[in-house]
C-alpha cells in the first residue's frame, strides 16, 4: 500500500471518528425531535427520528452541518442534498421546501445549525485569500460545499463546550471564528465574501430581503424595494429572482404564509385572525394560497402538523 492510499484511509477514518463523536454529543443534547437552542448563542441542534414530508420552511442565513442522516432542500426546480459529506450554506433568508430523507430512531437525522455572522465574515475576509467575487455572478443564495476534517475538528470543539457551559462563554467565540474561517477559506468562500463587498449586487439584494422581512405584512411596491436596494425596478426583479428563484411578490407571500402558520401552530390563533395579522384582506385568498403552499387548508394542515409533533424548521 503506497503512502498516498494510506493517507486517504487514515483521513477517512478520522472523519468517521469525528462524526461519530459529534452524533453522540448532539443526540445527548437534543433528546427530542425538532430544533433545540443551546447555551451557545447562534447555535441550534436539530433532530428527526424518521423521514419527513416535504415541508415549506424559511431558512435564515446559516451553516447547516449534518453529522448523521440526510436532508434535501428544494428551491424552485433545484435540489440540494446535504449529509455528513456536504454541508449547506444559506447566505440570505430563503423560503425553501425541506425534507429529511434519511433518519431512524436508532440513527436519527442530526444537524448543527450555526447562524452566519456577517460582521465576522467581513473581518476575516481581510485575512483570507480567496478569488474576488464576480459582480455579475448569478448564483443562488444557497449552496453546498465539501465537509473537511479541519472544519469538523472546529465543529467538534464547539460541540464539546455544550458539556462545559462555564467554558463556552470564553472558548465558543474562538471555535465559531475558526468555523467561519474554514468556510470562508473553502471552495465556495467567495460566495460569502460577496455579502461584505460594499454596495455589491448581493448586498443590495440582501437589503431588499431585509426590508421584506421587516414589512412583509404591508403592501410594498417594487419601486420602494428598488429604491432601498439602490437598483432599478427591472434590475431588482431580475437579480432577486436569480438569487432566490422567486419574485419579490412571491417571496413576500411565502413569508406571510409561514408567519401565519407559526401563529396558528404556536399561539393557537384562528386562521382568519392569523391571515389578517400577516396582511391578507381576503380570508378566501389566504385559504387558497395556504392550500397551494402547504397542501391543505389552514386548520386541517395545522392539526395534522400538531399530531405529527413537527414545526417546519431550517437546518
Amino acid at each position: 500500500m503506497n503512502t498516498k492510499v494510506s493517507r486517504l484511509i487514515s483521513l477517512g477514518a478520522g472523519l468517521e471518528a469525528q462524526q461519530a463523536e459529534l452524533a453522540d454529543r448532539i443526540a445527548r443534547n437534543a433528546p427530542g425531535e425538532g430544533m433545540h437552542e443551546c447555551a451557545i448563542p447562534g447555535v441550534g441542534l436539530l433532530r428527526f427520528n424518521s423521514p419527513s414530508q416535504p415541508t415549506p420552511s424559511v431558512y435564515e442565513p446559516s451553516l447547516c452541518i449534518v453529522v448523521q442522516g440526510r436532508k434535501i432542500a428544494h428551491l424552485a426546480d433545484e435540489t440540494y442534498t446535504y449529509d455528513p459529506l456536504n454541508y449547506l450554506v444559506v447566505s440570505m433568508t430563503l423560503p425553501v421546501m425541506g425534507q429529511v430523507i434519511e433518519a431512524t430512531p436508532e440513527k436519527p437525522y442530526l444537524c448543527l445549525r450555526i447562524n452566519i455572522d456577517t460582521a465576522l465574515i467581513g473581518e476575516l475576509q481581510q485575512q483570507v485569500t480567496t478569488p474576488a467575487p464576480d459582480a455579475a455572478a448569478s448564483g443562488r443564495a444557497i449552496f453546498l460545499a465539501r465537509t473537511s476534517a479541519p472544519l469538523l475538528d472546529a465543529v467538534l470543539r464547539l460541540v464539546r463546550l455544550l458539556d462545559t457551559p462555564e467554558e463556552a462563554a470564553i472558548l465558543a467565540p474562538l471555535a465559531l471564528r475558526e468555523i467561519h474561517y474554514r468556510v470562508l477559506a473553502g471552495e465556495l468562500g467567495h460566495r460569502l465574501r460577496e455579502l461584505c463587498v460594499i454596495d455589491s449586487q448581493s448586498q443590495r439584494i440582501a437589503r431588499a430581503i431585509e426590508l421584506l422581512k421587516r414589512r412583509f405584512h404591508e403592501s410594498l411596491r417594487i419601486e420602494e424595494l428598488a429604491a432601498a436596494a439602490h437598483m432599478s425596478s427591472s434590475s431588482l426583479h431580475h437579480r432577486f429572482k436569480a438569487v432566490t428563484a422567486m419574485s419579490p411578490l412571491q417571496f413576500q407571500k411565502h413569508l406571510r404564509l409561514q408567519e401565519a402558520r407559526r401563529l396558528m401552530m404556536i399561539e393557537n390563533i384562528e386562521a382568519a385572525s392569523a391571515a389578517h395579522r400577516v396582511g391578507y384582506e381576503s380570508p378566501s385568498q389566504f385559504t387558497r394560497e395556504y392550500r397551494r403552499l402547504f397542501g391543505a387548508p389552514p386548520r386541517q394542515e395545522v392539526e395534522a402538523a400538531r399530531l405529527a409533533g413537527r414545526l417546519a424548521v431550517g437546518g
